[in-house]
């Protein structure tokens, strides 16, 4: 049996103060140390913690040290600096509580650009102060890729490398009713949540590795009646920033099944998806956990993080390398249907009914069973 730990990707989903939930799985990850990382991509609340880990990793390499610890080290550094802003009672830590999560309530009426004509931001000033954006410059492995999005365009921009800075850290976090657009090479960006949350495509381009771990904390589901505007809130966020998350993990599910058909070129290989999830355990908690970075709640965030780990080590280390542990289709979505109704919808006969017939394999009344090709 090798030593040598498993090489997989890491995807850090954004999520408010709930990010606390991914510092708690990467402790442990780091602590356990049978997983290395080639790649790690990361949005909103994800990529403050990809810096993080980043940073901690190349400032233990550079002083000869474990750079799992140095990692350690400097994710609880900044959560603890966050926490002491979400603690006090002045108009800063009221910003950093709405930096980290999502909108309060009820929408505010009022602009950004009059409500904070001095671009007050003491998240970014934190980042500024505990990463070093120019050694990150030079990490070699894990590579860092953080996700905006554009306004003008609503396409995902990925910053990497000389990319990174703690503008462009705020311009993946950037909420617009809350805060102005960062401003980047002459474009305006917003929180990238809207558009790759997290950005799985460098990571499948990387190579290196065909195992992908998201550790993802905005739940798929929601059981029961939403009733209040709260609940209600809640699920429109959930909804919001899962979608670009529900689209790309359609799009591998979608590869995997034309390489297991055989349809497409050689060289392209299946990619096995791995998935620490947070949604049941987080949908439990009081709505404005995501937007109040106190210190009981970053706690518990960070206690449930690192005991989804471990449960996930117990029972899905294994597969890594192996075969996904994630039933794509079930929890995305069939990348080759639709969801209507057969009956209404099937043309009859012709090329029509062949058509349908490959893109909703599932349709009709052979249940799972898709009918024979060929």
């Amino acid at each position: 049996m090798s030593d040598q730990p498993k090489l997989c990707h890491l995807a850090l989903q954004g999520g408010g103060a709930h990010g606390a939930f991914t510092w708690g799985v990467l402790d442990a990850l780091l602590m356990d140390g049978r997983l290395a990382f080639a790649g790690i991509s990361g949005t909103s609340a994800g990529a403050l913690n990809a810096v993080a880990l980043a940073h901690g990793w190349v400032d233990a390499l550079d002083q000869k040290r474990d750079p799992a610890e140095g990692a350690r080290a400097a994710l609880a550094r900044l959560w603890t600096r966050i926490m002491a802003l979400g603690g006090v009672s002045d108009s800063a830590a009221r910003l950093t509580r709405l930096m980290m999560g999502a909108l309060p309530g009820a929408l505010t009426q009022v602009s950004p650009y009059q409500s904070n004509p001095l671009d007050i931001n003491p998240l970014r000033e934190l980042v500024e102060r505990e990463i070093d954006f120019e050694r990150l410059t030079r990490l070699k492995s894990p590579r860092v890729f953080v996700a905006a999005t554009d306004v003008a365009t609503g396409h995902a921009r990925i910053f990497s490398g000389r990319g990174l800075s703690a503008q462009s850290v705020m311009a993946s976090a950037c909420l617009p009713q809350l805060f102005r657009a960062p401003e980047i090479d002459g474009r305006l960006y917003w929180d990238g949540g809207y558009s790759a949350n997290p950005a799985l495509g460098p990571l499948v381009e990387m190579g290196e590795t065909r195992d992908l771990l998201l550790v993802q904390i905005n739940p798929l589901q929601r059981t029961g009646k939403l009733l209040t505007s709260e609940q209600i809130s809640d699920r429109v966020n959930d909804l919001t920033f899962n979608a670009s998350l529900i689209a790309q993990m359609r799009t591998i599910a979608l590869i995997n099944e034309l390489v297991a058909r055989g349809v497409v070129d050689e060289g392209l290989a299946p990619i096995r998806v791995h998935r620490i999830d947070g949604g049941e355990a987080l949908a439990e908690m009081p709505a404005d956990s995501k937007v109040a970075p106190q210190r009981r709640t970053v706690e518990k965030l960070f206690e449930l993080g690192r005991e989804s780990a471990r449960r996930w080590l117990r029972r899905g280390l294994a597969a890594v390398g192996e075969k996904s542990t994630v039933n794509l289709r079930r929890d995305y979505g069939d990348p080759l249907r639709l969801e209507v109704d057969a009956a209404e919808a099937a043309p009859q006969g012709g090329v029509g009914s062949a058509l349908l017939r490959y893109l909703w394999p599932r349709s009709g009344t052979n249940g799972d069973k898709p009918p024979p090709r060929g």
